[in-house]
């Protein structure tokens, strides 16, 4: 990995922002609310807890648009990664939502691959680590994919995510 791209990523990782949506325009905010009701509804059996809910997706959202990344693409990457368990624990050892491998930890973080079980660092990892994945492939989404799941030139994979992704499109 170039030693940019390693610091850009380390700068992306270690921003110390909280995850709060700041909106410029009452209609971008309200877009957000009425997204976020929908998501929110969506995932109502598989996180039960309302406050648990909306701070997950109020993370997502932010994490995902910091990146540049659509926050429903996030919702289908982690659907079809973890089922959106926060302690989901791979055979390879992939840890958390976006399922991030504790090397990235090491690369581009302070080596504490422990904290890929909290929700915004794992959130944090993996939408910064996709957006580089995207951009090292031109935008193409198909390759990004199979290189973040470690299962390029396999159609599986990618396909999966973007079916998944299908499903959680939201229309205004």
């Amino acid at each position: 990995m170039a030693d940019s791209v390693r610091t850009a990523l380390s700068q992306a990782i270690t921003d110390p922002r909280p995850p709060k949506p700041r909106f410029f325009d009452i209609k971008d905010r309200i877009r957000y609310l009425y997204w976020r009701g929908e998501m929110s509804e969506r995932l109502k059996k598989t996180l039960p807890d309302t406050q648990v809910r909306v701070e997950f997706l109020r993370t997502v959202w932010y994490e995902a648009t910091r990146a540049g990344l659509d926050p429903q693409l996030v919702l289908g990457l982690i659907q079809v990664e973890s089922a959106f368990r926060k302690y989901a624990l791979s055979a390879a050892g992939a840890r958390g939502y976006m399922q991030v491998m504790p090397f990235w930890t090491r690369v581009i973080g302070d080596g504490e691959s422990k904290k890929l079980f909290f929700m915004q660092t794992n959130l944090r990892y993996g939408c910064s680590i996709l957006r580089m994945y995207i951009d090292q492939d031109g935008g193409n989404l198909y390759l990004a994919l199979g290189r973040y799941n470690g299962s390029r030139g396999q159609p599986e994979y990618p396909n999966a995510v973007l079916t998944a992704w299908k499903r959680w499109k939201y229309n205004e």
